[in-house]
């Protein structure tokens, strides 16, 4: 498996975050627009989980969220849908296709409709913002063996 050192990425502290979120709210253009305040977001921790997640914004056109995992997302891919991945806090080791990215604050990775990935969280947790194209209703996930 080809292992590349170096996702894409956009420098570190609040440069990378407004980068995002231009990014993000290209998105949703079309939609009245509005802000969150990422560093004062919780989300409820039971010690017991291993993946957390807030929808932050929903529409027909995209979904993001915030997500917050401990240890692993295991072998998946989405049916009908495209994923942008963009690190906020954490180091990892992400496979997607065929190829493994060390991620850190700041990586984006783009996941294309169909293309199986998974996650192993080397610093915990591993917090990201997630933009999911169209709409993700949770319907098109589809475990993969590894």
């Amino acid at each position: 498996m080809e292992v590349n050192e170096k996702p894409v990425s956009f420098g570190d502290g609040f440069f990378h975050m407004r980068i995002f979120l231009i990014l993000f709210l290209s998105f949703v253009s079309h939609a009245a627009l509005a802000q969150i305040n990422l560093n004062n977001y919780s989300i409820q921790d039971p010690e017991d989980k291993n993946i957390l997640v807030q929808k932050l914004y929903s529409d027909s056109l995209s979904s993001s969220f915030l997500i917050i995992v401990k240890e692993e997302v295991k072998l998946h891919k989405h049916a009908f849908h495209t994923e942008q991945v963009y690190v906020l806090e954490g180091k990892g080791k992400m496979t997607v296709g065929k190829k493994q990215y060390q991620i850190y604050p700041g990586s984006l990775i783009f996941i294309p409709m169909g293309t199986p990935h998974s996650l192993e969280v080397t610093e915990s947790p591993v917090k990201v913002i997630s933009v999911q194209s169209p709409e993700f209703l949770g319907k098109d996930r589809i475990m993969l063996d590894e």
